[in-house]
């Protein structure tokens, strides 16, 4: 897969933002069809750092209510990536 296609956007929340601070680990939504390899070849390309290990985790759709009935989201895959010592990245 291109990597574009593989990282679609980073995960801006508290717990990521401390994370990516203090332990050098970077959270990041991904493609629900990318694997472990894909994410961090991705990373390496687009980044341009080294990636020493991924964790991935898929988050189910939760249900939810509007005026015209309940609608289901569909599934996303998140993927926690740690960095190299040395390395970082700057999202702002």
């Amino acid at each position: 897969m291109n990597p574009v296609h593989v990282i679609k956007r980073p995960l801006l929340t508290e717990k990521a933002t401390f994370d990516s601070n203090e332990t050098n680990r970077h959270a990041f939504l991904v493609d629900r069809r990318a694997r472990k390899d894909e994410i961090k070849s991705a990373i390496e390309e687009l980044y341009g750092v080294r990636v020493m290990k991924v964790s991935t985790q898929v988050r189910k759709g939760r249900l939810r209510r509007f005026k015209y009935g309940y609608v289901k989201s569909s599934p996303t895959k998140k993927a926690i990536v740690k960095l190299h010592p040395e390395d970082t990245i700057e999202l702002f």
